[in-house]
């Protein structure tokens, strides 16, 4: 026994040395499990599924842009051989993230929320510097030492999160947190990196005040997505200033900021839900372009991507989503669903919802191999609604714990029974709200340039906030500010 002991140690030793290797920042030998090869395979196929679940925002223009500047800032970096990928997200949520192999995202939120080219240039530089400082490779490297982090946040057990599909590769990368001495070297390096391509990295500092604002305007529980996956120490807004002053003088030449024309790049950009992609108002999900409704369990939280509608409560002990099921005949799409998520039907009937249509099952899902030898799996039981309608068989699924579903049960039923279509013209015909820029006619404070462009009192904070200013900040005539409208 110990000699088993001592050659299982001896190997991890050995393990461990030959996984180490020179971080491309610091030159520090460090241990990494993961190669430079096998991160540019993690985000080979991390990248196609990140697009799916969030769709691409169309403007060639701002891609083009995102491209260009992400190139120059990857040559000026210290993984300069790696190659780059940029892209901008479809997606109103404030956020800015990269994973491992040089691929690196903005969502159309937090572009809206932006005001010059520096600011864009610094959390640019940011994100590069969570690849070039392999921060991903590192996290990945924990998280296998310490088996499987990366499972933390899921609902309930694996096997559930499996039925809502959030096991996939590319959500794990996106949802790797990192520590603060990450954060701050990343910070460290935005503002070198920014820097050396001619931008004043001051303005990158200032758009942490944004997020700040928009933060505890949303309140506590409510974060954007930048700041709850980026933790955000209180002297970071004064230590990137410090940085920025430190390399000003480094390279004693005039810095850029270049608000007009990053606002004029941004002219039009959807702000806010798209609501053909579908919406919520009033605890209901309206889809205007498939024309159906349905209700959102009240104080549910919900996340809608081109893939699938997802609700839970705020305690995880559910999940439920929609989702298109494959197929044209219902029969077919239920024994494809049995299969596919492994089930074993307790009861299945043929029912109409609202004049449609429908299958309704309930099922427990067969435990793993290894849940069984582990034993300790919790009993997954899901409640299943197939609905034909419009040529697509739509699947709503409920999923809890077997322990639980009598619980939910009347919660899942409420939502699946109340799907019907959407014939309300109004919700049909619904548009997106979209960021506008105007130019101030005469010198005025921002509330009083607000009030002149009709925009209603009630949303002149939330304005300020989108244009990085506070309500009383004097403009001159001539100046660039946003509104938004349709």
């Amino acid at each position: 026994m110990k000699k088993n002991i001592f050659y299982s140690s001896a190997l991890a030793a050995l393990l461990l040395f030959n996984s180490c290797a020179t971080n491309p920042v610091t030159g520090k030998k460090e241990v990494m499990i993961v190669s430079e090869g096998q991160e540019e395979a993690m985000g080979l196929q991390a990248d196609p599924q990140i697009v799916a679940q969030f769709g691409l925002y169309n403007d060639p223009a701002m891609q083009k842009f995102i491209q260009e500047k992400g190139e120059q800032m990857g040559a000026v970096s210290h993984r300069k051989d790696l190659k780059y990928t940029f892209r901008v997200l479809d997606s109103e949520v404030i956020n800015a993230f990269a994973v491992p192999g040089g691929y690196v995202y903005f969502t159309r939120g937090i572009m809206a929320h932006m005001n010059n080219e520096a600011q864009f240039a610094g959390v640019l530089g940011h994100e590069i510097g969570h690849i070039t400082a392999r921060h991903s490779a590192s996290q990945q490297t924990k998280a296998t030492l310490t088996q499987g982090l990366l499972l933390g946040g899921m609902i309930l057990s694996p096997q559930v999160a499996q039925m809502g599909e959030t096991l996939s590769q590319g959500a794990s990368l996106m949802f790797l947190k990192f520590g603060r001495d990450d954060e701050r070297e990343s910070d460290e390096l935005g503002v070198e990196y920014s820097t050396k391509i001619g931008y004043d990295a001051t303005h990158m500092a200032d758009f942490f005040q944004t997020l700040q604002r928009s933060s505890a305007k949303a309140g506590a529980q409510e974060l954007p997505d930048f700041l709850s996956s980026h933790p955000n120490p209180g002297d970071r807004y004064t230590t990137v200033k410090q940085l920025a002053a430190q390399w000003k003088q480094q390279v004693n030449t005039p810095l850029k900021e270049n608000r007009n024309s990053f606002l004029k790049l941004i002219d039009g950009i959807i702000y806010g839900e798209d609501p053909k992609q579908g919406f919520v108002e009033n605890q209901v999900f309206y889809h205007p372009e498939l024309k159906f409704q349905f209700p959102i369990p009240q104080a549910w939280q919900y996340q809608n991507t081109p893939q699938q509608v997802q609700m839970a409560p705020k305690d995880g002990k559910a999940l439920m989503f929609l989702t298109l099921v494959p197929g044209t005949a219902l029969e077919s799409a239920a024994q494809e669903v049995v299969t596919k998520y492994q089930l074993q039907p307790l009861e299945s009937k043929k029912v109409t919802v609202n004049g449609l249509p429908a299958i309704a099952m309930v099922a427990d899902q067969k435990p793993s191999q290894e849940a069984q030898q582990q034993q300790q799996q919790a009993q997954v039981r899901a409640m299943i609604y197939l609905i034909q309608y419009g040529g697509n068989i739509y699947g709503i699924f409920g999923v809890t714990s077997a322990q639980d579903f009598n619980a939910h049960a009347p919660t899942f039923s409420n939502t699946m029974q109340n799907f019907k279509t959407l014939t309300d013209p109004e919700k049909i015909g619904r548009l997106p709200e979209r960021v506008r820029i105007k130019t101030v006619a005469r010198a005025s404070t921002l509330a009083q340039a607000l009030t002149s462009f009709q925009m209603p009192q009630a949303r002149h904070e939330e304005l300020a906030i989108l244009n990085g200013m506070q309500l009383n900040d004097q403009l001159a005539a001539g100046t660039l500010i946003k509104i938004v409208s349709k």
